[in-house]
């Protein structure tokens, strides 16, 4: 690991019984950063970040944190790991207050520590004035803040969050957002996010990871990611099915990366749409009744759908 990296993992693989649900997964974060695994729901998000809070034992491959091994020293990487699993994990009956000193209990915070640490959170995901109140009483946004100040607390140097939004109002999406944001920048925090929302991917993280089937297909800034690609979509709305002859035969045209066929519609990528859109609709009529047709230019959604030949929605 360089100086910069703070966490690295190396043929990170998790099987359950035949069912491999990390595939040797290898990527790096470094301080400061917030990266992103996007993939949709089933794809092995949740294995890959329990074995990197200490939950799940990994079944091959290594992985380290600040240089020490997540198996092996697994105590001391707990200490500066932070986890927020998509299920919430507070007490209902309980006031926030009293929620964080629980937790703060299980890290041996006592006393002055640890009065000073639940300050701290509950300022950093804005519920200070909710501290005293049952947490029964918060809405499904606040629960979520709260969720996340309790894997604050041990002020982590790497935090682990596993869709921290879902079911959330746009408002406290936003607050959770600015929280993660204020920790990378003042305390140089490093992130991994796990999102199957497209959006997210785009206006949070630094670096985007492609996550389908357990493993990483690609990893870069968004931007770079849609600049690989390049290019325009074609997409086509149809009656009918679309034959297999004619997608390996529009998969076959010059200058296309791509091409992907659904239910009652066609995607297909290419480094220049007004080339080949003729060609294009001109095969499809042969076997199906084109409905609708729509060029548009490379984005993130379009990044996954040429790498995956699926969509998050799928």
């Amino acid at each position: 690991m360089s100086r910069e990296e703070i966490l690295e993992t190396r043929g990170l693989t998790k099987r359950y019984g035949n069912l491999v649900a990390v595939n040797e997964v290898d990527f790096t974060v470094r301080e400061g950063e917030i990266v992103g695994l996007l993939g949709p729901n089933g794809a092995g998000k949740t294995s890959l970040v329990s074995m990197l809070a200490g939950i799940l034992e990994p079944s091959g491959g290594q992985a380290f944190v600040a240089g020490m091994d997540i198996v092996r020293d697994s105590a001391r990487v707990k200490q500066i790991v932070g986890f927020v699993p998509q299920d919430l994990a507070v007490y209902p009956e309980l006031s926030g207050y009293q929620n964080l000193s629980f937790f703060a209990s299980l890290y041996g915070l006592k006393g002055r520590e640890c009065a000073e640490r639940i300050s701290d959170v509950l300022d950093i995901v804005q519920l200070s004035g909710w501290a005293g109140k049952k947490v029964r009483t918060y809405s499904g946004g606040m629960k979520r803040r709260l969720n996340l100040a309790v894997g604050l607390l041990n002020r982590p140097a790497v935090l682990l969050l596993d869709e921290p939004t879902v079911g959330v109002d746009p408002q406290s999406r936003n607050h959770i957002f600015e929280s993660i944001k204020n920790l990378v920048r003042e305390r140089k925090i490093a992130v991994i996010y796990t999102t199957h929302y497209m959006e997210e991917a785009e206006h949070l993280c630094d670096r985007v990871a492609i996550y389908v089937d357990g493993r990483i297909t690609a990893c870069d800034r968004p931007q770079d990611l849609v600049a690989k690609i390049g290019g325009q979509t074609i997409t086509i709305g149809f009656d009918g099915e679309l034959t297999e002859d004619i997608l390996a035969s529009l998969k076959g045209l010059p200058n296309v990366s791509n091409a992907v066929a659904r239910m009652n519609s066609l995607e297909l990528f290419a480094d220049s749409a007004v080339d080949i859109v003729g060609t294009v609709v001109e095969r499809v009529r042969t076997v199906v009744r084109p409905t609708s047709l729509h060029v548009s230019g490379a984005s993130l959604e379009t990044v996954f759908l040429a790498l995956t030949g699926r969509s998050l929605r799928d």
